[in-house]
């Protein structure tokens, strides 16, 4: 038989401090617990855009070993509340599906798509971007290279074989 335990809330108070100590964490590869705190803000402050970032962060980082899922991701990433923020971060979700994808043998072929939508994202938002930030035109040139240096290519369209 498993105990139940009821989580603790965080003061109002004490948000700034738990959201740094999240992005702490998210630098020390600890995403798991940088996720955990950012629910903790989340609970007490359900639009903090800070939280909301560094989840969605924290989360990609995981990408890699199949741990979490984009579609989480792209559930926080939609609750930013500035338009060039919600598509620059669903940006770099798409961008950290497909470098995942590049350490995954024949999944490989599936990445050129990914840094694609990727693209298509930062494109988006570099025509939002506030001025002096060039972000999304540095990712978007981060695709093109990660394109060119890992030589993909759109993958071939699928041939119907019709049935004699």
């Amino acid at each position: 038989m498993t105990e139940e335990f009821e989580l603790k809330a965080i003061t109002p108070d004490g948000i700034n401090a738990a959201t740094g100590r999240a992005e702490h964490y998210r630098l020390l590869n600890q995403p798991v617990q940088a996720q955990s705190i950012c629910h903790d803000v989340l609970a007490i402050d359900p639009e903090s855009q800070r939280a909301l970032v560094v989840l969605v962060l924290a989360i990609t980082d995981e990408f890699k070993s199949g741990a979490s899922s984009a579609n989480d991701a792209k559930t926080y990433a939609n609750q930013l509340s500035d338009e060039y923020e919600r598509h620059y971060y669903n940006g770099i979700i798409v961008e950290r599906q497909a470098h995942a994808l590049l350490t995954k043998g024949p999944s490989a072929a599936f990445a050129y798509d990914g840094f694609r939508e990727a693209m298509e994202w930062f494109e988006k938002a570099a025509e939002l971007r506030p001025e002096g930030n060039d972000d999304s035109i540095l990712r978007w040139n981060s695709c093109v290279r990660t394109i060119q240096n890992q030589n993909l290519h759109p993958r071939p369209p699928e041939v119907e074989l019709g049935l004699e």
